[in-house]
């Protein structure tokens, strides 16, 4: 369900659910000289500023692409140093987010997964699922392609169970994607300068605003986070209907 919360007050008409693709972790180091398990490291930190910038910008819910279902093709070392970033994100931040009401949510496949990566999603999705101030949803082997054939499996197993009855809609799809129940999706973010979804939330931006931003992810914060607010604030969201704004007069 989504996560309700009137402290602080919300940015008028500004997104409550922001979508980050955090982009740019390997270009980051590259740059200054460093392995890529370092800018991967400075990402974590990025990271724990967004999420403690998010509540004080009106926004309520963040979902961030954490490890996609693809990038098991990387380098097996590189794999090895994000699996052990996820543990020491939780180690490090668990009990912050537990004290300051933020509910983790992992979206993504579970199986595949290293069986004490596997325990720690579910460690962490248990010891903050009573929280309701602010919703932080991580998609961990996560493929938006993915995730939509599963829904569809869910459903079809639902229905030779005796389940449920009647053709698949988009209502009966939705309800088995791993993001049902949580908010919709405001606006999607991507940082480094690149333009694509890269297999991000396919389904949930059929009407989400997308917005580029040409910064790499470790150097990310509030600034960066609030310069998104602001952008959403000034488009004119019409969900397929006619625009909210004057028409111009004929000159």
């Amino acid at each position: 369900m989504p996560v309700e919360s009137t402290d602080p007050q919300p940015v008028p008409d500004g997104p409550r659910h922001v979508a980050l693709i955090m982009d740019g972790n390997g270009r980051w180091a590259q740059a200054r000289g460093l392995p890529r398990a370092m800018g991967h490291r400075e990402g974590v930190e990025a990271l724990k500023r967004t999420v403690r910038a998010a509540p004080a910008l009106g926004i309520r819910c963040l979902t961030v692409f954490g490890f996609s279902t693809e990038n098991w093709c990387r380098p097996a070392e590189e794999v090895s140093d994000l699996m052990g970033l996820v543990r020491s994100y939780v180690a490090s931040d668990l009990k912050r987010l537990e004290r300051e009401g933020v509910r983790v949510r992992i979206l993504g496949r579970r199986e595949g997964l290293p069986a004490d990566i596997a325990g720690i999603v579910e460690r962490t999705e248990a010891s903050t699922a009573h929280n309701d101030k602010f919703l932080l949803q991580v998609a961990f082997n996560y493929g938006g392609r993915a995730d939509i054939v599963d829904a569809a499996r869910r459903y079809f197993e639902r229905l030779q169970a005796g389940e449920t009855t009647g053709p698949l809609d988009e209502e009966a799809l939705g309800q088995g994607l791993s993001t049902a129940g949580g908010p919709p999706v405001d606006v999607i973010v991507r940082t480094s300068g690149e333009q694509r979804l890269s297999n991000f939330l396919l389904w949930e931006a059929a009407y989400a605003e997308l917005v580029y931003q040409d910064i790499l992810w470790p150097d990310y914060g509030r600034e960066a986070l609030a310069d998104v607010v602001e952008q959403y604030r000034n488009r004119d969201r019409r969900f397929g209907g006619l625009s909210a704004a004057p028409a111009l007069a004929a000159g």
